[in-house]
């Protein structure tokens, strides 16, 4: 799985209309652990913190897509419903 990066996740933020609290509710993680993914000149968090906010961003209409020349890039379906999983991460 290739690793995601800052712009990528502002992106997909953006895309969803979430602030930081919103993905940091949704992927299980602080606050300052998304500030830390989102800031390029930080050292970045674990995979599996990686994987939580992938997952987050795919439960609820996110998409990564691999493009031309190795990067991967994003597509949102405003129509998707969040799977049954993210709805808890809310609760």
């Amino acid at each position: 799985m290739s690793s995601i990066v800052p712009a990528q996740i502002r992106g997909a933020r953006g895309m969803l209309g979430w602030s930081m609290m919103d993905l940091a509710r949704a992927a299980g993680l602080s606050v300052s652990t998304v500030k830390r993914f989102e800031d390029a000149a930080q050292p970045r968090p674990s995979s599996k913190k990686a994987e939580a906010i992938r997952g987050a961003f795919e439960d609820h209409g996110i998409t990564f897509e691999a493009i031309e020349g190795g990067t991967i890039g994003l597509r949102f379906d405003p129509h998707a419903r969040p799977r049954a999983s993210a709805f808890s991460r809310f609760m």
